[in-house]
């Protein structure tokens, strides 16, 4: 829709430095470059502006600035232009124009994309937008699927795409002669745990909910609750749920040296399951680094930093259970390393865009991975659950639940 500018209650150089105060926002949204440049002659005509002084000059030019969008030192070349020509004009140019790869459409896919997945990197962009195309069979997604990764960071750069969008704490040491201090060794099998804590903080004497975020190691398959306080009447409940939620059967359990799970609540539960407990060993920071990643690119990603109150745990519950552990695990694609061995015998893991997959996925890719699902766990049923939304479909879900659940509990501490 074409937007006609009438700025003509505007006459004077003081009627504009008064405007350019005040907050009024005008601006020519949806007029083509060639009315902009129509505008731009006519106002430095009316207000004759190649015979003011200079301050006057600089209002001029800040006045064209706000209106238009332009730099200053576009603005400056129009007027340069005007005052040698006569005219504001788009000069025709004798280069051949290429058609672009890449259409408006294209980079609104692109920028939706992103915003409903919160802004992964590039290949994980890139896996999702092949998967809209090919597994969910959307033709709009036919030609964004084929782009390469390091061109979806220059559109992420453009004017066009950026219209479009808006753009921990370790827990201490002790020593508890509970579990094996080792780090664990899957060997490719599924069912060895990694589990930490993130704390939302406090705010005065308020203390702030606890997150528990567990990983498989091999699959990447990730499970995240959350309670009031780390204590065994909270905490011991929540791990037993979280453990159930994966389809397969769990080997180990690996922590930190933290004590709310290096104790003997946790290890008697862990034994009734078959579970061996493991934790990280002295001076290995590596040991448990896979959820600590975790930690901030899902945890603190998708909840943030904020303080939120300990009695809103069951709220974060809710929207961890019934839609994001979903999401997580059936429609975010994850990296899995190639490991290669150089001359020296160094070991360097290398991610392919190939070895980009979802945690669903990776568990399918593995050898007879039907023997590791838990009795009663098919795989139709979980085939089920990872169609019975497309990726975007179920991230916009997921950021629409998050956005109620904030408007729900963040007022509370926003005075």
């Amino acid at each position: 829709m074409t937007i006609t500018m009438n700025d003509s209650p505007l006459k004077t150089i003081e009627e504009l430095r008064k405007f350019l105060k005040s907050s009024t926002l005008l601006v020519f949204k949806g007029l083509k470059r060639t009315e902009i440049y129509e505008w731009v002659e006519d106002t430095i005509i009316k207000f004759d502006y190649h015979i003011l002084g200079k301050k006057d000059k600089g209002i001029i030019k800040q006045y064209l600035e706000k209106i238009t969008g332009l730099s200053r030192a576009q603005v400056t070349r129009l007027i340069t232009k005007q005052r040698k020509t006569g005219r504001v004009a788009i000069e025709k140019s004798n280069h051949r124009i290429f058609p672009k790869k890449y259409s408006d459409k294209d980079i609104w896919l692109l920028a939706t994309t992103d915003e409903l997945h919160d802004f992964p990197n590039g290949v994980m962009i890139k896996k999702i937008l092949g998967r809209m195309f090919k597994e969910y069979r959307n033709p709009l997604y036919k030609n964004i699927s084929n782009i390469s990764v390091g061109h979806i960071y220059n559109l992420r750069k453009s004017v066009h795409y950026q219209r479009l969008t808006k753009k921990y704490e370790k827990t201490k040491p002790r020593v508890v002669n509970i579990g094996e201090r080792r780090k664990p060794t899957p060997n490719g099998v599924p069912g060895y745990l990694r589990v930490d804590t993130v704390h939302q903080g406090d705010m005065g004497k308020l203390k702030g909910v606890y997150h528990i975020n567990i990983s498989d190691e091999v699959t990447q398959f990730e499970m995240a609750g959350a309670i009031e306080k780390i204590s065994e009447a909270f905490l011991a409940p929540l791990l037993l749920k979280l453990i159930n939620k994966f389809p397969f059967r769990v080997f180990e359990f690996h922590s930190d040296n933290g004590s709310e799970y290096v104790n003997h609540v946790v290890v008697n539960m862990l034994n009734k399951l078959l579970i061996k407990l493991t934790k990280s060993r002295s001076r290995q920071t590596n040991d448990n680094a896979q959820i600590e990643s975790k930690n901030g690119s899902i945890i603190r990603k998708w909840i943030g930093y904020g303080f939120i109150g300990q009695k809103h745990a069951p709220e974060i519950n809710d929207f961890y259970f019934d839609i994001f552990n979903e999401y997580l695990n059936f429609h975010r694609p994850c990296a899995f390393a190639t490991e290669t061995v150089d001359k020296k015998g160094k070991i360097k893991k290398v991610y392919k865009e190939k070895d980009y997959m979802t945690p669903y996925e990776k568990l399918k890719s593995l050898p007879n991975y039907q023997l590791y699902l838990k009795a009663g766990i098919t795989i139709e049923m979980l085939d089920k659950i990872a169609e019975r939304k497309n990726d975007n479909e179920i991230a916009k879900e997921v950021q629409d639940r998050r956005y109620k659940l904030f408007n729900k509990i963040l007022p509370a501490y926003s005075s």
